[in-house]
């Protein structure tokens, strides 16, 4: 595949606006003021984050050693467009269609006058694509997977969760008021420890269980059937977040919660392998009835964009006729993951696109980062509160349409790892 312009970009700091105290600067100012400017001057510096704009380059940018002067463009290893489809040909033309016929926006909820024939049709192509009965568009990823929760967790529901789930579904948690606990990463053990006990203490209290079926900063994927099959023993709804492994994990990148009856939502997104935007929630005929008629996120909110809706049509189209682009970037990811930890690095763990690289100190990280910059690779130093603490990392993603040699490049970039031979790291 050519080089696609959309993933070379050049970089600039967004610098951040004056901090200036309203009405006269003499003046006491409110204690909220004060606490909010306290908090952030103890933020340390390895911990603040500042915004960049990203200009694509031009086509013409490669691998190659840029000019004299001039600063090298720098291929994107850090998105979510797995499979470069943001820029395929008849996503591209399949949104502006839409964008035509129906406009930019929808202009209302889908319960008043937002939903278009486009909703329609991507719904029932997805859920017969998910082996599902139902399947509810959202805005966002975040609006759905809060949507989720909602409809299944109450003040009265205990929730199960994977100590790595997504911040959305945690905020999800609280905004239910259900009571919250963590189970070990990918451990049905520690799992069922605790279905166990919280069946002890109340054998018909509402229970949920919460996972990923691709952690987006770890790269490891659940044992969704092992999960699935202790919360049917233990009659408890499974909640799989899907939205890293659709279209490059499962069977025809169907995810790994495909053909597993007993999961009782799938969530997704097409930010990232479908290369568009918004999300849905994907479930039996019951359930999804019960999101449309209770669910406020879904209720009190504009309907997801056509053209983003068209887009995300178009690449699943893409995606049933071409079922082995998964497997294809899995293997690629294998030999990365091969020739990373030949290089003395830790082995990132996992199978799918996401390679984490784990440096420990935030300053490490910071400055894996900008040495990549350097060698034109584009890459974030991943830090906490996204991470555990100790735990900074590089976080890596692989594309299908990356260049030949920018793995080359990016080992040249990282150097010897801390476990490699003592005669590699010689001068």
């Amino acid at each position: 595949m050519p080089d696609c312009p959309c993933h070379w970009f050049r970089a600039s700091l967004i610098p951040p606006p004056p901090t200036t105290e309203a009405g006269d600067p003499t003046a006491p100012q409110p204690p909220w003021r004060r606490q909010l400017r306290d908090a952030l001057a103890a933020l340390p510096a390895v911990r603040s984050r500042a915004l960049r704009t990203l200009e694509p380059a031009a086509a013409a940018a490669s691998l190659k050693p840029a000019p004299p002067g001039e600063a090298l463009p720098l291929l994107d290893l850090a998105s979510n467009d797995y499979l470069g489809l943001s820029r395929h040909p008849a996503v591209l033309a399949a949104a502006a269609a839409e964008l035509a016929a129906s406009g930019l926006g929808a202009g209302a909820s889908r319960l008043v006058t937002g939903t278009r024939p486009i909703h329609q049709q991507l719904e029932a192509a997805l859920a017969a694509w998910l082996g599902r009965e139902r399947v509810l568009l959202f805005p966002s990823g975040f609006q759905a997977n809060l949507a989720a929760v909602a409809s299944l967790a109450d003040r009265h529901t205990l929730v199960l969760a994977d100590r790595l789930i997504h911040h959305s579904l945690l905020v999800g948690v609280r905004a239910s008021g259900a009571r919250l606990q963590r189970f070990a990463h990918n451990d049905p053990a520690d799992l069922e420890r605790r279905l166990l006990a919280a069946r002890r203490e109340r054998p018909d209290g509402r229970l949920l269980v919460l996972c990923e079926s691709l952690y987006s900063m770890e790269g490891t994927s659940a044992p969704v059937a092992a999960l699935a099959g202790l919360c049917l023993r233990h009659d408890a709804p499974l909640l799989v977040d899907e939205a890293h492994a659709l279209g490059v994990l499962g069977p025809g990148g169907r995810g790994l919660a495909r053909g597993i009856a007993s999961v009782a939502i799938v969530s997704g997104t097409f930010g990232k392998a479908f290369g568009s935007g918004g999300a849905f929630l994907a479930c039996d005929a019951l359930v999804g009835d019960w999101l449309l008629q209770s669910s406020g996120a879904f209720r009190y909110t504009t309907a997801l964009a056509p053209p983003l809706a068209a887009g995300a049509l178009a690449a699943l189209v893409h995606l049933e006729a071409a079922p082995a682009v998964g497997p294809e970037l899995a293997e690629r990811a294998a030999r990365w993951r091969d020739a990373i930890e030949a290089a003395g690095w830790p082995r990132p763990p996992g199978v799918g696109p996401i390679l984490a690289l784990l440096l420990g100190a935030d300053a490490e990280a910071l400055a894996a980062q900008q040495r990549l910059e350097a060698a034109g690779l584009l890459t974030v130093a991943i830090r906490p509160p996204t991470v555990p603490e100790g735990t900074a990392r590089l976080r890596l993603v692989l594309r299908q349409d990356l260049p030949t040699g920018s793995l080359d490049r990016l080992l040249a970039a990282l150097g010897p790892g801390p476990l490699a031979p003592r005669h590699a790291l010689a001068p």
